[in-house]
This record gives structure tokens, sequence and C-alpha cells, in this order.
């Protein structure tokens, strides 16, 4: 079945993933916030700010206006930063059909109200329109799936039918979407794998070695897994592409940038300078606040998110921090 969508978010994984949904024949309308960028990528078919080099194939149509974006569409893929959610999805409701399936490829959490994109959408959306919804996330550079590199994710949905629907728009020969029912697992995975990964670059930063790597993916695994059940996850989808998948690869791959943040943070450069230097969005660092104060709300233990939170918005020395995290009070492994 081929869909008619709308893709709101023209950074490198919105324009990535609506290039893949164009390449496999959909009709398919990419939403940017900058016109300039719109203009652009209409005379040259290519995403210079966010995705240089990649040639966009010649039936994807490209707005800054998000009635016609939506207009028609049978789809919704919304890849906008997870602190935008709210006011592009308010922004928007006037416009989306109301039988449209909902695909959010956000990660993060709300810093404000400390709801996941999914509790965003499901205060925003009339109850018959978030049974439409669904989120895709799993192990993905943007930049490696535009060049067609085997890849697989997971997209989650409450029923089956929604979850197959969105695996049938977007597999192909080398994008790979695997169904599940777990949306609170899917979304906390691709959201505090992004915390982790800064982890990962700071002690990358300070020079430490494979070890340390494994030790930072190995507890934040178990840090991520204690939040999800908490909030009613299933603890096998953390073992899965959304968890662990993507934890592995944002906290190793040279393409993460949030890995890049917690590098130049563990070299001794300043937050503030690194971000002013960024157009793209770490989505790690809004989520290192959010993800400390959910916990404490829930009173789940992490100590990893404590110390991140420390070292980004207390100005904790990051060798402190780890001098910290070793010297804790001894426990077995499962506890």
């Amino acid at each position: 079945m081929l869909e008619k969508v709308a893709v709101i978010g023209a950074g490198s994984w919105g324009t990535t993933l609506a290039d893949l949904l164009a390449k496999k024949g959909h009709e398919v309308t990419l939403w940017a916030y900058e016109p300039e960028l719109v203009v652009t990528m209409r005379e040259t078919r290519e995403n210079n700010i966010f995705l240089p080099g990649i040639r966009l194939q010649d039936n994807l149509a490209f707005t800054n206006d998000l009635e016609e974006a939506y207009r028609g569409c049978t789809m919704v893929l919304c890849v906008v930063p997870s602190q935008l959610v709210r006011r592009v999805i308010t922004n928007s409701l006037a416009f989306i059909p109301k039988d449209a399936v909902i695909v959010s490829a956000s990660k993060g959490i709300e810093v404000d109200t400390l709801a996941t994109v999914s509790e965003i959408y499901q205060e925003i959306l009339p109850a018959e329109m978030y049974a439409g919804f669904a989120a895709l996330s799993g192990p993905s550079f943007a930049r490696e799936v535009a060049q067609e590199m085997p890849t697989a994710v997971a997209a989650a949905a409450a029923t089956e039918a929604i979850a197959r629907r969105v695996q049938e728009a977007f597999t192909t020969s080398f994008f790979r979407v695997y169904r599940n029912s777990d949306v609170v697992g899917v979304e906390l995975g691709g959201a505090i794998k992004n915390v982790i990964a800064i982890a990962a670059g700071i002690s990358d930063g300070l020079g430490f070695g494979s070890n340390t790597r494994a030790a930072l993916i190995t507890r934040g695994l178990a840090e991520m897994t204690r939040l999800g059940l908490a909030m009613g996850a299933q603890p096998a989808t953390f073992a899965g592409l959304a968890g662990m998948g993507d934890l592995v690869l944002t906290c190793t791959g040279d393409l993460s940038r949030n890995r890049s943040v917690g590098i130049q943070i563990g070299q001794g450069r300043r937050l503030d300078e690194i971000l002013g230097e960024m157009r793209m969005v770490a989505e790690g660092v809004k989520t290192t606040e959010s993800a400390y104060n959910l916990a404490r709300k829930l009173g789940v233990e992490m100590p990893i998110i404590d110390q991140m939170y420390q070292m980004l918005y207390q100005n904790k020395p990051a060798r402190e921090a780890v001098l910290e995290l070793m010297t804790r009070n001894l426990k077995a492994e499962g506890a």
C-alpha cells in the first residue's frame, strides 16, 4: 500500500526518512521550518545544512506551510526535536486528517512536564486519532541510512494493525522494521541512550578506554531498564533494537552528536560553547535534565544520570563524577 506522507522536520533524520519513503514510491512532502532551506532543497535536491552530499529523490516535495504539508496525507511522520513536539503538533492539529497514522521519530522527554513524546501526543490528540500513533526508534545514523547501509529499527504501536502498517510503509531492501507493542519502552530507550552517549563521550574525552565505555553502556542499560519498568515498559524491549541496539550505536559511533558533545566536555570545553557551535540538536543535553527529574519523581535509582546532571547543569568536574560512580556503596549486579 502506497501512502501520502507528511514528514514534519527537515533535520538529518527527517530528510533521510522522507527520501527513503519517496524512494519507495510513496507521495511525500517534507516540511522544513526554515523557508530558505525549502528553496535550497527545491533548487538543488540537497539538504545542504543537515544532510550535505546526499541527492534527494526527484519525487520528494518540500514546503514551509504546515497546512500544505498535511493536505490529503494518510500518514504523518514527525521528526522535530522532542522539546518542540508539543508546539508543532498543537499548531498542526487543525490540518492533520483524522484518520492519518501518526508516526513519531523524536527522541527525548519533555523538560517542563517530564512527559514522554507519546504522552504529549496523547494529551493533544483526540482519542480516535491517538489510536493511530506509533513510535519509530532504533540504531540508525541518518547518513548511513541515506547511503543505503543495512539498518534495522523498531516500530511500536498499541495495536498490531498500526505497527504492521508502519512496518510495511518504511521497510526497504536496506531498512528493516520490526514490530513492537511496547511504545513506552521503545521511546525510553531512544531517549535515555542519548544521555549515556554523552557520558561515553566524556569518558573518551578524558582518555579512558574500552573498559570504561563498556561499563557505562552496561550500567546505563540497567538504569534505562529500571526507569522503563517503573513506567510500565516491558523488560525485553531494552535488550532489543530500541534499547541495547541504539545504546551501543550512540555510545560508540563517530556520527553520534551526543557522543561528540561528551568528548568535547571530557577534553575541557564548556557546554555552552559546544552547543553554540552546533546547528543540529544533541537531544541528550535536555534529556539529562528531564530524565534526572523523572527518576527523582518516580524514586528510581539512576546514578549515571545523577552524575551527568551534576556535570552538565551544576558544573561538576568530570573526574570527580567518575570517582563518585566508582566508589559508591558496593552491591549485587542485579540490585
